[in-house]
C-alpha cells in the first residue's frame, strides 16, 4: 500500500475518533401553547451540539404551519461515539409565517440531553424548559434508531391523478405521507411531501430517504401511505390511503410506473359504485449506493489544500509584539498555529505535498498596489510551497516586504480556487477535492460578493474553512450560515450544499492543535461524500487508481 494510504489512515483519527455507529433521530412535540387566540404556532426545532464549550447548530426540522402537536418528517443523522459525551440541545421556535428565519421567530424553550441518553432509552420524552428556566407544558419526544448494515438511499418520485376534491371554492391541496409499520405495530413517519396547491393531479418533488428509514432494510415491510388535503388551520382533510412495500416500489426502477388506488374506507362502505379516491403513481425508484470518505481516499481522491492569509492593517505592524503577525523567535502566532494544525492533517491526503498559499489585503511589491489574491512566495506562475513547512517559511519571508492595508475581501480568493475546482468537474472522476483555509482577523467587507462566490462554489468539489484570528467581533460571520439556516446569494439563490465552516481561533486558544483541527475538519469527510454522491460519481477501486496514476515519492 502506498505511503499516502498509510498516512491517511493514521491521521484519520484526527478527523474524528472511530465512529461507533450512525444514529437517526426523529422528533415529535405535544402541547405547544398558542401564541394568541387567533393563530396556532408554526413550530420548528433546531438541533444544536456542544463542541468545546460552544453550542453549534447541526440541523433543523421543517416548519409545520398551524400545529400544536407536530410530527416532523426531517430525520437527523448523527455519528455516535461511545467514548465522548455528546451534548445535544433541541430548541423550539415559533416561526413568523411570512419568514422562515430565526431572527424574527419566538423562542419557546429547549430540551437538553446527551445522545447516549436517547440511545439507551430508544425514546426520550422531556418537558420543554421555557426562557427563564420554568418548565413548560410542551413535551418533546426524540426517538433513536441505529443505522445498521445497509446505508443505501432510495430516490422516489410520486404523482397522483383524479384525487377527490375536498374544497368548495377551489381544488384540493394534496400532500402525501409515508409511514413505516414497525415490529411493535406502531407507525413511524418516514417522509411527508410538500403540498401542491389547487391540483387534483399533483406531481410531488423527488425525494431521498435511507433504505433503513423506509423499511429497516426489509423489502416486504408494510408501508402505509396517506394522501391529505392541506388546510391552513392545520385540520387537514383525509383523501385516502394505500398500502405498499419497497418490493412493489422497486418495480419502478426500470422507468416503469407503479400505481396504487387511493382508498377512503368510509366511502368504500357507504358508496355503492365507489372505486377509489384517485390513483397514486410512483414514476421513479432509484437506489443510490452510499460510499464512504475512505472509499474515495482509497480510490485515489487527493485533497488539494490551499491557504489564504489576511494581511490587512487591522492585524497591526508585524514588527510590533502586539501584532497578530508578530514573529516570535519561540512562540508561533495564531496564524501559524491555525495553519499548522489544519495543514498537517490535510497534507496526509495529498501525494505531492505542494500547497498554494495566497495573501489578501496588502500592498505588494514592486508597485505596491493592493492585492486580494497574491502568491505568498511572490511567484504568481507557481504559488505552491513545499509542504506545510514551506508555507510557514514563505509566510515569514513575505511579511517584511508587504505593506499591510485593506479592505478584507475574500471573494477573489474563493473565486480563484473555484476556478481550479471547476476544471476538475469535467473529469467526472473523484480525483481531486479542494479545501480552502482562510485565516482572517476581522469581519469581511465584501459579504455580498463572498456569499455569491460561496453559492457558486457549492456546485464544485470544494470546501471553505474560515478561522477567525484575534479578538474581533465575528458575529456577522454567522451570516455565512444564512438567515434561515441556508446561505443565499444576494439574488436569493441558495447554496447547493453546505461547504463553509467558520470558527474563532480564540475558542481553541488553550486547547490542543488537534482539537482545532478536529473542529474545523469534522465536516469535510461528509462534504466530500455528499458532493460525489450527489453527482453519482463512484470511487475508483484502489487497483484501478494505482494502475492509472503513480504516486510521487
Amino acid at each position: 500500500m502506498s505511503d499516502i494510504y498509510e498516512s491517511a489512515a493514521n491521521s484519520l483519527g484526527l478527523f474524528s475518533s472511530p465512529c461507533l455507529t450512525k444514529v437517526e433521530l426523529r422528533l415529535t412535540c405535544k402541547g405547544i401553547s398558542d401564541r394568541d387566540a387567533l393563530s396556532k404556532p408554526d413550530p420548528c426545532i433546531v438541533l444544536n451540539m456542544q463542541s468545546h464549550g460552544q453550542w453549534m447548530e447541526v440541523d433543523r426540522t421543517e416548519v409545520i404551519r398551524s400545529c400544536v402537536n407536530p410530527t416532523y418528517s426531517k430525520v437527523f443523522t448523527l455519528d455516535f461515539y461511545f467514548e465522548e459525551v455528546q451534548r445535544l440541545r433541541f430548541e423550539l421556535y415559533d416561526i413568523n409565517s411570512s419568514h422562515n428565519g430565526l431572527k424574527e421567530a419566538d423562542f419557546l424553550g429547549s430540551v437538553e440531553c446527551t445522545l447516549a441518553q436517547i440511545i439507551s432509552q430508544r425514546k426520550l420524552s422531556k418537558a420543554l424548559l421555557r426562557p427563564g428556566g420554568t418548565v413548560g407544558k410542551a413535551i418533546i419526544t426524540i426517538t433513536a434508531e441505529e443505522l445498521t448494515g445497509n446505508d443505501d438511499y432510495v430516490e422516489l418520485s410520486f404523482s397522483a391523478r383524479k384525487l377527490d376534491d375536498k374544497d368548495f371554492f377551489s381544488k384540493s391541496d394534496p400532500f402525501l405521507e409515508i409511514y413505516r409499520l414497525n415490529d411493535d405495530a406502531t407507525l413511524q413517519l418516514v417522509y411527508r411531501t410538500e403540498t401542491v396547491m389547487n391540483n387534483l393531479n399533483p406531481v410531488w418533488k423527488t425525494f431521498k430517504v435511507s433504505l433503513n428509514s423506509l423499511c429497516s432494510g426489509d423489502h416486504e415491510r408494510k408501508l402505509q401511505c396517506t394522501v391529505w388535503d392541506w388546510d391552513s388551520n392545520g385540520k387537514h382533510d383525509y383523501i385516502g390511503e394505500f398500502e405498499a412495500t419497497f418490493k412493489e416500489m422497486r418495480g419502478a426502477i426500470d422507468g416503469r410506473q407503479v400505481q396504487w388506488p387511493c382508498i377512503n374506507p368510509k366511502y368504500k362502505v357507504k358508496k355503492k359504485n365507489y372505486k377509489n379516491s384517485g390513483i397514486v403513481i410512483l414514476n421513479q425508484c432509484k437506489i443510490i449506493k452510499m460510499h464512504s470518505f475512505l472509499d474515495y481516499i482509497m480510490g485515489g481522491c487527493q485533497i488539494q489544500f490551499t491557504v489564504a492569509i489576511d494581511f490587512t492593517a487591522s492585524n497591526g505592524d508585524p514588527r510590533n509584539s502586539c501584532s497578530l503577525h508578530y514573529i516570535h523567535p519561540y512562540r508561533p502566532n495564531e496564524y501559524l498555529k491555525a495553519l499548522v494544525a489544519v495543514g498537517e492533517i490535510c497534507q496526509d491526503y495529498d501525494s505531492d505535498k505542494m500547497f498554494p498559499a495566497f495573501g489578501f489585503g496588502a500592498r505588494i511589491p514592486p508597485d505596491y498596489k493592493v492585492s486580494h489574491d497574491f502568491a505568498v512566495n511572490f511567484n504568481e506562475e507557481n504559488p505552491e510551497c513545499a509542504g506545510i513547512q514551506g508555507v510557514v517559511e514563505a509566510y515569514q519571508a513575505c511579511l517584511p516586504k508587504l505593506q499591510l492595508y485593506g479592505p478584507t475581501n475574500i471573494a477573489p480568493i474563493i473565486q480563484k480556487v473555484a476556478h481550479t475546482a471547476s476544471q476538475e468537474v469535467h473529469t467526472k472522476e473523484a480525483m481531486q477535492y479542494f479545501i480552502l483555509l482562510i485565516l482572517t482577523d476581522g469581519v469581511i467587507t465584501d459579504m455580498a460578493d463572498t456569499r455569491e462566490a460561496i453559492v457558486q462554489a457549492s456546485h464544485l468539489p470544494m470546501s471553505v474553512i474560515i478561522v477567525g484570528i484575534g479578538n474581533a467581533d465575528f458575529s456577522d460571520m454567522q451570516m455565512l450560515d444564512g438567515d434561515d439556516g441556508i446561505l443565499r446569494s444576494p439574488k436569493g439563490e441558495p447554496v447547493l450544499r453546505d461547504i463553509v465552516q467558520f470558527v474563532p481561533f480564540r475558542n481553541f486558544k488553550h486547547a490542543s492543535p488537534a482539537a482545532l483541527a478536529k473542529s474545523v475538519l469534522a465536516e469535510v469527510p461528509n462534504q466530500v461524500v455528499d458532493y460525489y454522491n450527489s453527482k453519482g460519481i463512484k470511487p475508483k477501486v484502489p487497483s484501478e487508481y494505482q494502475s492509472s496514476r503513480p504516486f510521487g515519492p
